[in-house]
């Protein structure tokens, strides 16, 4: 059985009170899938980094995992057809 590797990328960025970040899967075949996420630090909170890039990263997550399974979706759709009712 042949393994495969698939890769996440997830690159942060920080302006201000903001963070985004951007999760990007690379598949063998060089398809890739990108999910955005964004954090905002409230202007009366201490000013904490690392929690703006994991919830940033979290949320580029959660929406990467939303993308790959509307590809999935309209994979399968591809290869059954349209549906009959």
């Amino acid at each position: 059985m042949e393994a495969k590797r698939w890769t996440v990328q997830i690159f942060i960025t920080e302006e201000d009170d903001e963070t985004r970040a951007r999760a990007v899967l690379t598949t063998r075949d060089s398809s890739a899938v990108t999910g955005r996420g964004v954090a905002r630090r409230n202007p009366i909170d201490r000013p904490v980094p690392e929690i703006g890039d994991e919830l940033a990263a979290s949320r580029a997550l959660e929406d990467l995992a939303i993308r790959l399974h509307d590809v999935a979706a309209d994979d399968i759709v591809d290869m059954t057809g349209p549906v009959r009712s």
